[in-house]
């Protein structure tokens, strides 16, 4: 379930009037004047009043900002916008007018919490009682109780949403695992992430070397002829002083975690993988106990990340892909050498349109990463690299891998290991349904991108991972979280 393009375009009409204002230098005496030129009145386009409209403007400006909507900052990277949320049912199961107001009274009968009452025409569910067990509605004979689903509350995989009295939905920090499902699930566009492009371009103005780090999942979201090149091309012509793609940080993820695996294999042992923030964000806080089984390995984004710091260290380091979950990877797990800022395909294509930059079809020539490394973005990449890396490495190694498609999966997985009954040596687990490219923030579907990114993946060179990585120094940084790098 996606937010319906009227949302959409409010979202990036605002993002790029802060873009544009960030780069031009005006941005703090011309965003209060934004939400008049964006919602001109005297009619509301969407809400109720052009008031609205303007103050859901203002706090959308504040998330550009990289700040709380609100004045409270509870630490999240996503926030809801309060003055946004409406309209959604505060009580989830509702009796409709197919109630024939019956003798038996089978609903009543059902509740055990005194929550249904019997009115004049139909029946009545207090919400203040109301538990949402649903038995109501499995009892009565007339199907007249309807199960009416919040949009974001239902999409949340972890039971992280709530709303208050007044029917705002409210995120718990504690639970929330930063993995976007509900920021395009609400069709009133309430829920958004901060960014932190002002921050990005506030450094390329500084002259300080600023680099972008592409995400694997970047090939084949803007066409066949969109190249990793074509991007490398236009994050020049907007300021970074160059782009590396997170494929050659899969290669080194997979070296480390290869290596890793092995030695748990030997003795035993089961892992996880630490790719995937949402996932590695699901288990410390909902499975703590299981945090020791994660891989120490640094992800793909840290590892370029490194290197290029390893290298020059003042860089300023962005990575950009359709990952929320990673700006909670950047700002809140404290990993030394980590990006310094993460952004969304919406903020980056922003900030190219402020500059009048355009992705121009270029020759796939740019390439750092092993087939393996670009495939790290789909559900699966992980394992196979790690699978050809032990190949590569003439490792006596079967390793039975469940590769966790989805939070969902991921849960299922996670409470067989808590049980010690999971069958598999290690789990693979990718938050998002088909992995990475099907991330909250992707710019396409992954079934109408699949058949360009195949394409050009397949123009790609055939090197393999261990000869790749031996053009690059892996002594001048570790591969490895520190025992005090943990979630803040």
């Amino acid at each position: 379930m996606y937010a319906d393009e009227n949302v959409i375009k409010i979202k990036h009409a605002v993002l790029y009037e802060v873009a544009k204002h960030a780069f031009e230098g005006t941005l703090e005496e011309e965003k209060d004047n934004i939400p008049y030129k964006l919602i001109p009145g005297p009619t509301p386009q969407f809400r109720c009043c052009i008031y609205k409209e303007r103050e859901i403007i203002r706090q959308r400006i504040r998330l550009a900002e990289g700040k709380a909507p609100g004045a409270v900052d509870d630490g999240n990277i996503i926030q809801v916008i309060s003055s946004a949320c409406e309209d959604c049912p505060i009580s989830s199961y509702v009796v409709t007018d197919n109630c024939q107001n019956c003798i038996g009274k089978a609903c009543v009968n059902a509740c055990n919490f005194q929550a249904i009452s019997v009115g004049q025409h139909r029946s009545h569910i207090d919400p203040s009682k109301c538990k949402e067990c649903g038995k109501c509605a499995k009892a009565c004979p007339y199907n007249a109780i309807a199960h009416l689903k919040r949009p974001c509350k239902f999409n949340c995989p972890v039971n992280a949403i709530t709303y208050d009295e007044n029917g705002i939905s409210v995120i718990d920090e504690e639970k929330c695992i930063r993995c976007g499902n509900c920021i395009h699930s609400c069709p009133f566009g309430a829920i958004a992430s901060k960014t932190y492009m002002v921050d990005v371009i506030n450094a390329i103005k500084s002259g300080k070397p600023v680099y972008a780090i592409l995400a694997p999942a970047t090939e084949g979201q803007f066409g066949a002829n969109i190249t990793m090149q074509s991007w490398r091309n236009a994050m020049k012509l907007i300021g970074f002083k160059d782009m590396v793609e997170a494929g050659l940080g899969g290669d080194m993820t997979t070296q480390a975690e290869g290596e890793e695996w092995y030695e748990a294999y030997k003795e035993g042992k089961k892992k996880t993988t630490s790719c995937c923030p949402g996932f590695v964000n699901m288990i410390r806080r909902h499975y703590p106990e299981l945090e020791d089984m994660i891989s120490t390995a640094i992800s793909p984004m840290c590892a370029v990340s490194r290197m290029l710091k390893a290298k020059e260290p003042d860089a300023v380091t962005v990575f950009i892909g359709p990952c929320i979950a990673k700006k909670s990877e950047a700002n809140e797990h404290n990993i030394e050498g980590n990006a310094d800022y993460v952004l969304t395909y919406s903020e980056i294509r922003a900030m190219m349109r402020a500059k009048g930059v355009e992705l121009q079809p270029s020759e796939n020539e740019y390439q750092e990463s092993s087939t393996f490394g670009k495939r790290f973005g789909n559900s699966g990449g992980v394992t196979a690299a790690v699978v050809e890396y032990m190949k590569e490495k003439d490792y006596d190694c079967d390793p039975k891998v469940c590769k966790a498609n989805g939070a969902a999966e991921c849960k299922k997985a996670l409470l067989l290991l808590k049980a010690g009954r999971l069958p598999e040596d290690f789990i693979e687990g990718m938050a998002c349904v088909g992995g990475c490219v099907g991330g909250p923030s992707a710019f396409k579907d992954q079934l109408a991108a699949k058949k360009d990114r195949d394409a050009l993946i397949a123009q790609a060179d055939e090197r393999t991972i261990v000869d790749n990585l031996e053009h690059y120094d892996m002594k001048q940084f570790s591969m490895h979280r520190a025992e005090h790098e943990t979630e803040v």
